[in-house]
């Protein structure tokens, strides 16, 4: 077969494929000191803006995100720093066991997904389109058996080892149902008994009247956790870790934190500010630095970190966990 000629393509050449971006001796570095036992990561992986970072371009162009959604992740799990991804799109739709398999099948045993279960089982309303205003009641709101059935056992067979966190994400559940907190916990808790064992659940909420010591210990008690949600409607991680006892030395839990949004903004505030996520804008030292100190504690306890950041926190979300990766090792 003729050679292409300079700037051609070859003939059946793989149009979607994505390859790596070149990773620098201090990356490799920071990420050979930090502990196996810490997995930072971010939200999805298909950005363009990332090309150079995470990304290599192809023909002098960064890949597009519908390149990168399809043939990402592999490229995406090849640098050392990245060592778990948050599985987004399943908030939105269920996954078939063969979709999470596929999933499984681009990365290495030791990486790990943190799935978000669907929003039809934490959001108690259903929602108009376009709006998000709420329409009516959610017949599925709190509904382990289906939430078993169609986001858990499939998880579980199409991921199987690469399976991290199962993450119940709750919207702020309005004055009716924060009205008497108490039931609201037992409610809660009570969702999570019913769910498979085996798998590590997170329940992330964004009320603040949730932030308490009787949540944490409802679902302990159920067997389950709390996952730190930083975010601009929550107290500080050191105030959500403080009343959890995420921050004490005989913690049980892993570490499961979710670094959502900066303060002060809206998520489409923060897009519009950040985009195109290649760059750190609004550095968070005060997150940052109590993160750190949390993955290490839990890292000396021989417990388990999950650390996912999106580009809403400081801008870049790849920077971001370079930026906490030399924090934890005490490089800056």
């Amino acid at each position: 077969m003729p050679r292409p000629a300079p700037g051609q393509l070859p003939l059946f050449a793989d149009l979607g494929a994505v390859d790596p971006a070149a990773v620098t001796d201090d990356v490799r570095r920071v990420a050979a000191a930090l502990p196996t036992s810490i997995r930072l990561g971010t939200s999805s992986w298909s950005f363009p803006g990332w090309t150079g970072l995470v990304y290599a371009p192809r023909n002098g162009r960064a890949p597009s995100e519908q390149d990168l959604a399809r043939h990402g992740l592999a490229a995406y799990a090849a640098h050392p720093l990245l060592r778990t991804v948050s599985l987004d799109r399943t908030f939105y739709a269920p996954l078939s066991v063969a979709e999470f398999a596929a999933y499984a099948a681009q990365v290495s045993a030791g990486f790990r997904f943190v799935v978000k279960a669907p929003a039809a089982f934490t959001d108690p309303a259903i929602r108009r389109a376009g709006s998000g205003e709420p329409a009516r009641d959610n017949p599925s709101f709190l509904d382990a058996a289906a939430a078993a059935e169609t986001f858990v056992r499939p998880a579980r067979a199409g991921l199987g080892d690469t399976a991290g966190p199962l993450v119940y994400q709750f919207p702020p559940l309005g004055r009716r149902l924060l009205a008497d907190v108490p039931r609201l916990v037992d409610r809660l808790a009570a969702f999570a008994a019913h769910l498979p064992r085996g798998p590590l659940y997170a329940l992330e909420v964004r009320d603040p009247e949730l932030v308490r010591p009787e949540f944490a210990t409802a679902l302990r008690d159920a067997g389950a956790m709390p996952c730190l949600a930083v975010h601009a409607r929550m107290p500080s991680v050191a105030t959500q870790a403080a009343a959890f006892g995420l921050d004490r030395d005989d913690c049980p839990w892993p570490l499961v934190v979710r670094w959502n949004l900066h303060a002060g903004h809206d998520y489409e505030g923060a897009r519009a500010r950040y985009a195109p996520f290649d760059r750190l804008v609004d550095e968070d030292e005060p997150t940052r630095d109590a993160l750190a100190r949390l993955a290490v504690q839990a890292a000396a306890a021989g417990r388990e970190t999950f650390i996912t950041i999106n580009n809403k926190a400081e801008g870049s979300a790849p920077l971001s966990v370079a930026a906490l990766a030399r924090r934890i090792v005490g490089g800056g």
